[in-house]
């Protein structure tokens, strides 16, 4: 697969490759139950910091997008209709494959499917409650398509609305307004829920549409300043690299230091740490989105991974790992087996994500590219 480094943000990829390797490796975790210490919590923090990156690196992306077309003088309902297309051709396809792929597995080996299986094609499972233990990965995907849909209904929403106002401010207006809803969500979370662990905390809270698509707004608010205050953005990369930089480190600092535990600290949890991650990455983006190429050596293998993480994302646990378990199971291995078996899981993710990426993502995408959906010539993102 040739891949053209001039179209290419190196940055940008080296962030998502960083973002979908923390995940695959966090998952690795499941094949050593009884370890712990540092390096342990170190592994499941990337874990969540992937999925967190992904989040804020997507809302960057398709905030651009959306501002350019938002505030284009001839702007027309029809863009929005077909960006619309562009993401649901990258997200969809492969999403629905592996769903069904899933629901065969589990079927195959015997156990029972969720009685909310229904939701899952909806984009359903944590809309505003806990998922089901199935097909866990999928979490972070409705996030991302609510995000994708409420955004450019309340811009136009708004633009239908005889208001005297630059689109500009009213691509901000709307930014700020979901970034101060989905904090409110959390706040009432607060309020009506008393957290009992950080598993609770994880399965209620993080992974729950409900009180998540801010993390998305982040990266839009971020596509907003680089777009508006472009030399702010470029002039002060540095500032803000050390800015998110050190909001990271203290971040997760004051939680050993201070024993910041969710039974004693719920508010900092609940309502303040995701917010803050989010913020902390988006002030890594001037930095990232500047450096615009690599040496070859090191910008091929970091472009690849980033074209196939989607793919990655989408079969690294449910269906490589976990079938891996099911049909060489592990209890009897020491650990130098367990690490050459976690190092063929990951081998094997990279394998299968490549040959989905080239027989069936990347040919759907193509299809958003043909006359019939692409009317307009300005439509060029």
């Amino acid at each position: 697969m040739k891949i053209d480094l001039n179209n290419r943000i190196f940055g940008l990829d080296l962030m998502r490759t960083v973002a979908i390797l923390c995940v695959v490796f966090s998952h690795a975790l499941w094949n050593f139950p009884d370890a712990e210490g540092p390096l342990v919590s170190i592994i499941e923090l990337m874990g969540v910091m992937g999925v967190e990156i992904f989040f804020v690196l997507s809302g960057f992306l398709i905030g651009r997008i959306l501002f350019r077309i938002y505030t284009d003088k001839d702007f027309l309902l029809s863009e929005f209709r077909y960006f619309l297309v562009r993401r649901w051709f990258r997200t969809l396809p492969n999403y629905y494959l592996v769903l069904v792929i899933n629901i065969l597995i589990v079927l195959w080996i015997g156990r029972e499917l969720p009685e909310t299986i229904g939701r899952y094609f909806f984009f359903l499972q944590n809309a505003s409650y806990k998922m089901p233990v199935f097909f866990t990965e999928s979490w972070s995907l409705p996030i991302e398509e609510f995000a994708y849909i409420l955004t450019p209904f309340l811009l136009y929403l708004l633009f239908l609305l005889p208001l005297k106002v630059s689109r500009r401010k009213l691509f901000l207006w709307v930014t700020l307004f979901i970034i101060l809803f989905f904090f409110g969500t959390k706040l009432i979370y607060n309020e009506w829920t008393s957290n009992l662990s950080m598993t609770m905390w994880n399965r209620h809270l993080k992974a729950v549409t409900l009180y998540r698509i801010d993390a998305i707004a982040y990266g839009i608010l971020a596509a907003y300043i680089s777009l508006v205050y472009t030399e702010i953005w470029v002039k002060n990369k540095m500032i803000f690299l050390r800015l998110g930089i050190v909001l990271f480190l203290v971040l997760h600092a004051i939680v050993p230091l201070f024993n910041v535990r969710i039974e004693t600290y719920p508010f900092f949890w609940n309502v303040l740490y995701l917010p803050l991650v989010s913020i902390s990455i988006a002030f890594l983006l001037p930095w990232l989105a500047g450096i615009k190429e690599a040496s070859k050596t090191i910008a091929i293998p970091i472009t690849y991974i980033s074209l196939i993480s989607y793919s990655m994302y989408l079969l690294h646990y449910s269906i490589v790992l976990q079938l891996m378990r099911h049909i060489a199971p592990i209890e009897e291995f020491e650990f130098t087996q367990r690490l050459i078996y976690s190092v063929a899981y990951i081998v094997i993710t990279i394998l299968l994500s490549y040959i989905l990426f080239r027989i069936y993502e990347k040919p759907m995408m193509d299809i958003r590219d043909r006359p019939f959906f692409r009317r307009s010539k300005k439509m060029n993102y």
